[in-house]
C-alpha cells in the first residue's frame, strides 16, 4: 500500500519550494536541487492519481446504457497500467542515497594473474572510460602507473557529470577474466582478476581530518611507465596515520597533488564510514547488489565464449566486445532494478 498522507506532504512541500523560489527567498541554489529532486516523483503521483481518477470514472460508466461500451473499452486498459503506475510511485519514494548525485573516485588495480592481470586491469579502464564518454562525463586521472606490457599496476580517476556514482556504484569487488593471454605460447585459457572500487566524492563536511592524523611526504614523480621523469620533487604521498590509508599523485604541481590526493583520502575514508553503516545495516539483506564488498567476485568475462556473467543476479549477455567497448548500460539498468526490488522488500517488512 502507498501511504497517501505521505504522498500529500510531498506535494504541499513541492508547492512550498515552488512559492518560495517565485518570490526570491531562501537559497535559491539549495531550492533549485529540492525542486529537481521533487518534480519527478510528483508527477508519478499525479499519473498514478489521475489513473484511478479514470478508472473509478469508467466503473461508473458501466451502469449508463449508452456509455457502458466504451467503459468495457476502457477498463482493461486502465487496469493493466494501474500496477506499473503505482510500483513507478513505489519506486520514487525509495529513500535515496545521498551520495548518487556525487562525482565519484574509480581505482583500478590488478589483481591476482601477473601481466595477464594488468593487461586485463587496462582493458577495464577503457571499458569505462568508454563508458564516461558515452554519457558526457568528465575523466581525470588522479594516479596511473603503467606496467611493462602496457598494463595496468594502479589507476584512480575521478569522474565527473550527472549521476556518476548512482550509475557505477554496483561496479566495485572483483571483476575476472578468463582468455588466451598474449603471453601465452601453447593457447592455454588463463584465468586472472582486477579489483574496481567505486567511492563517491566526499565533501568538506563530510570528513574532518585532524593535520595531526596525516603524515606528507614529496617525492620525485614520473610519468607514464617511469619513462619521463620530472627533475623536482612534485609527487605527493599522504599517509593517514589512524586508518594506514595511502593515497599518493603524479602530477607536475606539488600544490595541485596535495589538493587530490585530499581529495582522495577524504573519498576513501569516506566510503568506509559508508560501508560500516551498511554493514551493520545488513544484517539480514537478502541482496548482494549493494553489498559493496570489495573482496566478492561480482563478474567474469570469459573471452573464449564471448560471455560476461554478472555472479550477483545471475545475469550472463553474450556480447563480451560491446561491454568491453562500454556498452554497460544494460547490465548497470539491471542491477539498479534488482537493488530497487530488494529495497522495496524491505520497505514492505
Amino acid at each position: 500500500m502507498i501511504p497517501t498522507e505521505r504522498l500529500q506532504q510531498i506535494k504541499e512541500r513541492l508547492e512550498y519550494v515552488e512559492a518560495r523560489m517565485s518570490s526570491g527567498a531562501g537559497d535559491i541554489a539549495e531550492l533549485g536541487r529540492e525542486y529537481s529532486e521533487l518534480r519527478p516523483v510528483v508527477t508519478q503521483i499525479e499519473e498514478w492519481e489521475q489513473l484511478q481518477a479514470d478508472l473509478a470514472e469508467a466503473e461508473a460508466l458501466l451502469a449508463d446504457p449508452e456509455m457502458k461500451e466504451l467503459a468495457e473499452e476502457e477498463l482493461p486498459l486502465l487496469r493493466e497500467r494501474l500496477p506499473m503506475a503505482e510500483r513507478a510511485v513505489q519506486l520514487a519514494l525509495l529513500p535515496r542515497d545521498a551520495a548518487d548525485s556525487r562525482p565519484a573516485v574509480l581505482e583500478i588495480r590488478p589483481g591476482t594473474g601477473g601481466d595477464e592481470a594488468a593487461l586485463f586491469a587496462g582493458d577495464l579502464a577503457r571499458m569505462y572510460q568508454r563508458y564516461a564518454e558515452s554519457h558526457g562525463w568528465k575523466w581525470e586521472v588522479i594516479e596511473e602507473q603503467l606496467s611493462d606490457l602496457g598494463g595496468l599496476r594502479e589507476l584512480v580517476v575521478r569522474i565527473v557529470g550527472e549521476g556518476v556514482f548512482a550509475r557505477l556504484k554496483f561496479e566495485s569487488g572483483v571483476h575476472r577474466v578468463q582468455r588466451v593471454p598474449e603471453t601465452e605460447s601453447g593457447g592455454r585459457i588463463h584465468t586472472s582478476a582486477a579489483t574496481v572500487a567505486v567511492l563517491p566524492e566526499a565533501q568538506d563536511v563530510d570528513i574532518k581530518i585532524d593535520p595531526n592524523d596525516i603524515r606528507i611526504d614529496t617525492m620525485r614523480s614520473s610519468g607514464a611507465g617511469g619513462q619521463h621523469v620530472n627533475t623536482t620533487d612534485s609527487a605527493v604521498r599522504i599517509t593517514h596515520i589512524p586508518s594506514g590509508i595511502v593515497v599518493t599523485s603524479s602530477e607536475k604541481s606539488q600544490h595541485r597533488n596535495r589538493e587530490i590526493a585530499m581529495q582522495v583520502l577524504r573519498a576513501r575514508l569516506y566510503d568506509a564510514e559508508r560501508q560500516k553503516i551498511d554493514n551493520e545495516r545488513a544484517s539480514d539483506r537478502k541482496s548482494q547488489v549493494g553489498s559493496g564488498d570489495r573482496s566478492e567476485r561480482i563478474r567474469t568475462y570469459n573471452f573464449p565464449q564471448g560471455r560476461m556473467t554478472d555472479h550477483r543476479i545471475g545475469l550472463t549477455l553474450y556480447r563480451l566486445d560491446q561491454i568491453l567497448q562500454g556498452d554497460l548500460d544494460e547490465i548497470i539498468d539491471a542491477l539498479t532494478s534488482e537493488h530497487q526490488a530488494a529495497q522495496l522488500a524491505e520497505m514492505e517488512h
